[in-house]
């Protein structure tokens, strides 16, 4: 969906959070916000609850017991042996190759779930509204038909928060989940 956007770049996150207080107290909903670095702050704002961590929680806590399990089953059950009259449920032994298997699933398994939920994969051409945002500028999208009446305000708005720059762009983005 190629649609008009108008385009706020901030030079630093104070400046940025101030605008995007404002923009907010004006009922305009804020398209995208990009930063060079994660940005708590901005998700408290506008109110962004990501679900991420319990994800992160359900891999860990379902691999773990997985990886019990198979272990179990492989060292008790499946092929018992012997070594020297200990027991084969020697349960601490499976204590350190869960938790280093515990962190890889994590790992592994968070990954794809934001690039699955970023649609971020290889070869995917990247959509940014200014290439500046992926090294020290930080970048307001908000769409045209959002301020129809108010657009002069909506400049000086941005200008008067600290905006370094305010454009104009035609450019295709994603439709927010």
């Amino acid at each position: 969906m190629t649609n008009k956007y108008i385009i706020g770049v901030f030079d630093d996150e104070e400046t940025l959070l101030d605008a995007v207080r404002k923009v907010k107290e004006k009922d305009i909903d804020i398209r995208d916000v990009y930063t060079p670095y994660p940005s708590e702050t901005l998700l408290e704002i506008l109110k962004i609850k990501s679900y991420f961590t319990y994800y992160a929680f359900l891999y860990g806590f379902g691999g773990a017991l997985a990886l019990l399990a198979f272990m179990y089953y492989a060292a008790v059950i499946d092929w018992p042996m012997n070594f020297g009259g200990k027991p084969s449920e020697a349960f601490p032994s499976f204590i350190i190759v869960t938790i280093v298997l515990t962190i890889f699933l994590i790992t592994v398994l968070s990954l794809f779930t934001f690039s699955v939920r970023t649609d971020i994969y290889p070869g995917r051409k990247a959509i940014m509204p200014d290439p500046r945002s992926t090294d020290d500028k930080f970048v307001m999208v908000v769409a045209k038909d959002q301020i129809r009446n108010m657009e002069e305000e909506y400049h000086q708005m941005l200008k008067d928060s600290g905006a370094s720059e305010v454009y104009e762009k035609e450019m295709e983005l994603k439709i927010k989940p």
